[in-house]
């Protein structure tokens, strides 16, 4: 098997709303979107996201009322404090501050209008 990209999905009351929150605070853009749908990208190697509309129909009927939760999508950053001041200027505050793992991870948490949860970290120099 040769993987040559990688995609999470997930399903929220508002895809356009979360749309907007990726593009405007993590550099990502629209690449392909519907009515119940939107595929974002950056134009690095950063994971693409897709959002789905709950009850959208292109989903199992099982997952169709399904709203994500406990999911955290995560980036690995190179400057989590300067992350976290460039996130608040443009009036995000993290659901969960600067906090530093016993394991050398640091991580920050950020959370959308639909209650996607975005993990921002950088780990300790091995």
């Amino acid at each position: 098997m040769r993987i040559t990209s990688s995609v999470v999905c997930v399903t929220v009351d508002d895809v356009p709303s979360s749309s907007k929150f990726l593009a405007d605070h993590f550099g990502y853009r629209e690449r392909m979107a519907a009515d119940g749908f939107a595929s974002m990208r950056r134009d690095d190697d950063a994971v693409d996201v897709v959002f789905h509309a709950v009850g959208l129909e292109v989903l199992p009927p099982e997952l169709r009322q399904v709203r994500v939760a406990g999911t955290i999508i995560a980036f690995v950053v190179d400057d989590l404090d300067a992350e976290q001041d460039r996130l608040r200027a443009e009036g995000v505050e993290p659901s969960l501050p600067i906090r530093e793992e016993p394991w050398g991870e640091r991580l920050l948490l950020v959370t959308d209008p639909n209650g996607v949860v975005y993990e921002l970290a950088e780990f300790a120099e091995q």
